[in-house]
């Protein structure tokens, strides 16, 4: 049995929990580039202590947020199960917006990209792939605007996340996005 593949003291599954929470609380109010220090320092664990248990900055980044990136993919899921694609278009929307929104360290992972070897990159491919399907659902439906494109929710999330409200501004924003009020638009 590996080192890894051993379970963890009680001490050292303590630190490691600690190093988890204090990593989204800091990367959460920070964003990413956060210093390690003040990290291992909420945790109350040596610099050392962090290295131990988490190598680079994406290995703390991962164990940071994968659970809410897993959270994303079920939302994602639950989208596409809508019985009209519309709503789950919304749906899918309005739940990405919030977590964004909550969490500045969760929306610099949304945009960061991580080699699919990764856990956390292959959950984001697998977001990526359904936010796809998501968008050809509700166009396939006749709701959503026909030139919609998944690099347009890069605008929808930049619109939305800095703004206090939010569901407003996705509000508007969704009255845009429906085909009945679509008007051609210039190509870039």
């Amino acid at each position: 049995m590996s080192t890894d593949q051993r379970p963890l003291r009680r001490d050292a599954r303590r630190n490691r929990e600690a190093l988890v929470t204090a990593a989204r609380e800091t990367f959460g109010t920070k964003g990413l580039d956060a210093p390690l220090e003040e990290i291992a320092r909420r945790a109350g664990v040596a610099i050392g202590t962090l290295y131990n248990r988490f190598p680079t900055r994406d290995d703390l980044v991962e164990a940071a947020f994968l659970p809410a990136l897993r959270t994303s993919l079920t939302h994602t899921e639950e989208a596409l199960a809508a019985d009209d694609p519309w709503n789950g278009f919304v749906l899918f929307l309005e739940r990405s917006v919030a977590m964004q929104v909550a969490d500045r360290g969760f929306t610099e992972v949304c945009v960061r990209t991580f080699g699919t070897e990764s856990e956390l990159g292959a959950t984001k491919l697998a977001i990526g792939e359904r936010m796809g399907r998501i968008i050809a659902r509700a166009q396939e439906s006749g709701a959503l605007r026909a030139d919609f494109r998944l690099e347009d929710l890069g605008t929808v999330f930049a619109a939305t996340t800095g703004s206090p409200r939010w569901r407003r501004s996705l509000g508007l924003l969704l009255d845009g996005f429906r085909a009945e009020a679509a008007h051609p638009l210039p190509e870039d």
